[in-house]
């Protein structure tokens, strides 16, 4: 295939460009995936880290994880690591040694290659919302199972704002399609109304194979083209306390062996499923994601893995599960701390416990968005439309989280730090003087256009002139926003006989009943 062709096939140049730049809607910034500038925040002292580590080693060395995966344990006995039935007990060395081969770094490169992102070094990309089972909406105003049609709107979102770099995984669960065959109907909706980095739901191996396969064909690749750098990856959660299942190792080991990213992500809340510390519930989650990584990079060294963190805190009145509250955030910069002495790239989240996109939603979310900013956090899941701790995805809470990304994004151009003459502005100083304004010099009129951030959804006129429009609230902005982009969207495109054969592999593989389910 020529290059012209294949870009053609993998949807870059000027129509993929076209693409990106969305509808009239209304003016967004520019896809441009950030440089974190900031020193990361380091709250352990290397006495602290030293302790954690020794922690997360004693773990996997004397209390064990449980491995309930056969494949999985047989590798681990040809590996010379001690196993017990399910429980696997392995040394620091080994650990270390095997940690030590995962890159620092990797890429992700989708079908349309304009589109590809780095996981590692000083770059941070956002996700979207994945995998709640209900829905609400302004309109609806209640909590509703999710649908197609809902999934397929907020993949509208994902595609049009160019501040989510990533598809996560299914940003509502549509349970209007049968589990067996869900996740062909939703990778195709995925990969035809998005051209950015996919995911795969590493639930076993039908699941996981379609995914990859889908992937494969989406992009116009053979089958050495799709393993030769990183497309799509998975992310996996440790069954919470000290415990691998069957269907994520079994579906991250199909991925690892093709080289495609696992992300391993504990889901430890501090008081249930882990230690009521935030310490030990670190060094818990760290042995948890470690033995996973140790696996994957026994079975191919140098595979692309990154450390997750979901460490937070429960109500200890109900026993729900609290994001962004001050635990929270601590936790995420202790965990980025650890990751950096373990040499691996980190994902956290942007979550909160509120269930309507209210001040609520938006203080819990905007803590847990900028812990992970200050904890150097790389790629940042469910970071538009998260409600009710991952059971409620919303497209204005989606609208609204993306004004909140954006300036995070603005907050890190390097233009607002810039010290060089112009920025100093001595002339500009003088002009002035001891009296009058900056409004009408020459050196506020070159720059007033692009001086400051300009948001899409805040409304920033006093209270008169907001009352005297309506006095609309936030979230029914975001919802008249969210309408406006549904109305106008134009999927990416896709080269007809791609999105052919995508389709016939999908009915074929309905034909033959899809993934086994137990219902």
């Amino acid at each position: 295939m020529s290059e012209t062709v294949a870009r053609k096939r993998r949807g870059g140049g000027r129509a993929g460009a076209a693409a990106r730049r969305g509808t009239a809607t209304l003016e967004q910034m520019p896809w441009n995936p950030p440089t974190n500038l900031d020193r990361p925040i380091e709250p352990l002292t290397d006495e602290g880290v030293a302790a954690i580590h020794d922690g997360a080693m004693r773990i996997l060395e004397e209390i064990g994880v449980q491995f309930l995966n056969a494949e999985a344990l047989e590798i681990f006995r040809e590996a010379g690591v001690k196993v017990d039935g399910e429980l696997v007990r392995m040394g620091r060395d080994f650990v270390m040694d095997m940690v030590a081969k995962a890159p620092s770094d990797f890429t992700l490169t989708p079908r349309n290659t304009d589109r590809t992102i780095r996981i590692g070094g000083d770059t941070m990309v956002f996700g979207n919302v994945s995998s709640p089972p209900n829905y609400w909406d302004v309109e609806l105003n209640k909590k509703v199972s999710g649908t197609r049609a809902q999934c397929q709107n907020l993949l509208k979102l994902t595609q049009y704002f160019n501040c989510i770099h990533f598809a996560g995984g299914y940003p509502v669960e549509p349970v209007d399609i049968h589990a067996s065959v869900r996740h062909l109907d939703v990778l195709f909706d995925k990969l035809t109304i998005t051209d950015k980095v996919t995911h795969a739901y590493s639930l076993g191996k039908e699941r996981v194979e379609d995914v990859m396969e889908m992937v494969r064909i989406a992009g116009g690749l053979s089958d050495a083209e799709f393993e030769a750098t990183p497309r799509m990856y998975t992310n996996i959660n440790s069954t919470s306390p000290l415990k691998h299942d069957d269907p994520m190792i079994d579906g991250s080991l199909r991925l690892i062996r093709r080289g495609q990213p696992v992300i391993v992500s504990p889901f430890t809340l501090a008081g249930a499923m882990a230690p009521v510390t935030m310490a030990g519930a670190v060094a818990q989650s760290l042995a948890e994601s470690l033995c996973a990584i140790a696996l994957f990079q026994y079975v191919r060294p140098g595979a692309p893995c990154a450390i997750g963190t979901f460490t937070s805190n429960v109500d200890m009145k109900s026993g729900a599960p609290a994001f962004g509250t001050p635990e929270y955030m601590r936790a995420t910069q202790m965990t980025g701390q650890m990751a950096r002495f373990y040499g691996l790239p980190m994902r956290s989240s942007g979550v909160c416990a509120a269930n309507v996109p209210d001040g609520q939603a938006m203080w819990e979310t905007s803590n847990s968005l900028w812990a992970a900013v200050q904890s150097g956090t790389h790629m940042v899941y469910h970071a538009a439309g998260w409600l009710e701790g991952g059971l409620i995805a919303s497209p204005e809470k989606f609208i609204m989280d993306c004004e909140v990304l954006q300036m995070i994004q603005r907050y890190m151009e390097p233009a607002i730090v810039a010290t060089g003459p112009d920025e100093i502005a001595l002339d500009a100083i003088r002009e002035v003087g001891n009296d009058g304004h900056f409004f009408g010099i020459q050196h506020t009129q070159d720059r007033y256009a692009t001086a400051f951030y300009q948001p899409f959804l805040s409304d920033w006129r006093n209270y008169e002139a907001w009352e005297a429009a309506g006095g609309v609230w936030t979230a029914e902005r975001a919802h008249k926003i969210y309408k406006q982009i549904i109305a106008e969207f134009e999927e990416p495109p896709m080269d007809p006989a791609i999105r052919e054969e995508l389709a016939a592999f999908v009915e074929r593989r309905k034909s033959e009943g899809g993934a086994p389910t137990d219902f």
